[in-house]
């Protein structure tokens, strides 16, 4: 039995398995998951590469899951630090059979976690990690592979960014850039820079405790106060599988508006496959408002960049995201890339300011978070369907309510999106209200 237990229950989340670095996610279960990965593969000896963020915890999970692979009868390659959708694209540039990620994503520094990413550079299924859970017991390959470094795994990603963009210059283009501290500090500058743009970067000093801690794309406000005569901003999170934006005049650029930019966009020059995004059920009303407006499709799936791609492999479209600036196109790798999505903007707004944009007209929102005795109750609290049900009929083609409950916690999760600021957050406050005296 792994770690007193941890083998019995379920591990793996919405974004693999993820806990504290050496409590919960400790070298014993890194080793027992690269040993069961490496046995989950028809290959006889499975290559996987191994890359991981700046976490002072990720070289030894990195170690741990080398030794668990090779023990599994698998050859791992380490390549390094790099950012999460790095290890998505490479691992099908290389063909190799499997990619695992050291990463917890924007989580603080005591953190972290272990994703895998099967030869066709998508996130294993469900199927696939309930196998390896079934399998941390098992023993020890008869035949014991190696563990080796993988030397250029961060220019061959570079060499893939520069040729995806190829066409897009940049010269004269002042870009301030967030790395918080994490995956892209050295990647994300550099490709900027080989475009043309004249670069500063903030966060790029990563010492293994300060990954996302007051930057990053969980502090992207703070940016304002850097940009100093600089054209935009983008701030990524610790992984490098998301980004949001900055304009000119301070203001925040979220995953939907960027989302939007680039969908249009794609779909002007004819490079929308199925004329359709993907989005979650969190993405603002003004994105759907855009979209219907100019012929686009959207598909909308719950929470988890993980159901976003599953829709567009379903769908064969191409483009989808988070308003958290998760942003996929599968086109260049089917993942989030907050790089890649970083310039696509920029190839979108084609030398056009960011401040002067013209994609969707966001919506005012309010999220309102409810404590409740029992979150399972809301699916038979008719009260506050009713109330729900008034408050869309009262917004119907104006804005949408959704209330949910969290999947984690005692919470009820009330979004309001409106014309006006003031209908948003009386609507917002009456909703919780009402599930305040029904469920409490």
């Amino acid at each position: 039995m792994v770690e007193g237990g941890t083998a019995s229950r379920k591990l793996f989340g919405t974004d693999g398995v993820r806990g504290v670095a050496g409590e919960f996610l400790s070298a014993e279960l890194a080793t027992a998951l690269g040993r069961a990965a490496a046995a989950i593969s028809p290959a006889e000896a499975p290559q996987v590469l191994i890359v991981r963020d700046t976490r002072e915890s990720g070289e030894m999970l990195e170690a741990a899951l080398a030794a668990g692979v090779a023990a599994g009868g698998g050859h791992a390659l380490l390549g390094g630090v790099l950012p999460t959708p790095g290890a998505s694209l490479l691992v099908r540039r290389y063909g190799f059979d499997l990619a695992a990620v050291v990463s917890a994503s924007h989580n603080p520094y005591q953190d972290n976690g272990i994703k895998f990413f099967g030869p066709e550079g998508t996130k294993l299924d469900d199927g696939r990690e309930a196998e390896i859970e079934r399998l941390l017991e098992a023993p020890v390959a008869a035949r014991l592979g190696r563990v080796r470094e993988l030397h250029g795994a961060p220019a061959d990603y570079l060499r893939e960014l520069e040729a995806r963009f190829a066409g897009l210059r940049l010269d004269g283009v002042k870009i301030l850039l967030d790395c918080a501290n994490g995956a892209t500090h050295r990647v994300a500058p550099e490709i900027f820079r080989r475009l043309g743009a004249q670069v500063d970067a903030v966060a790029v000093e990563p010492d293994g405790r300060n990954i996302n801690r007051d930057c990053g794309s969980t502090h992207v406000e703070l940016l304002a106060d850097e940009l100093d005569g600089h054209d935009l901003g983008f701030a990524f999170d610790g992984d490098g599988d998301r980004v949001l934006a900055i304009d000119r005049n301070g203001v925040v650029i979220d995953g939907d508006e960027l989302l939007a930019l680039a969908a249009l966009h794609l779909r002007e020059h004819d490079r929308l496959p199925g004329n359709g995004v993907a989005v979650t059920v969190m993405t603002n009303y003004g994105f759907h408002q855009a979209m219907r407006e100019h012929g686009v499709e959207v598909a909308t799936t719950p929470v988890g960049d993980r159901y976003v791609l599953g829709e567009l492999l379903q769908r064969g479209w191409a483009l989808g995201g988070e308003q958290s600036g998760h942003i996929i196109d599968t086109g260049f790798v089917p993942a989030g890339d907050g790089t890649a999505a970083a310039l696509l903007a920029l190839e979108a707004l084609a030398g056009g300011d960011l401040a002067e944009r013209h994609g969707m007209q966001k919506l005012p929102q309010r999220l309102l978070n409810v404590r409740v005795a029992d979150r399972n109750a809301l699916e038979g609290a008719d009260e506050v369907w009713a109330a729900v049900d008034d408050a869309a009929a009262r917004l119907e083609g104006r804005g949408r309510v959704l209330v949910r409950s969290s999947g984690t916690e005692p919470l009820i999760r009330i979004m309001v999106e409106a014309p006006e600021e003031e209908e948003c957050q009386e609507i917002v406050q009456s909703l919780a209200k009402t599930v305040e005296s029904c469920l409490r």
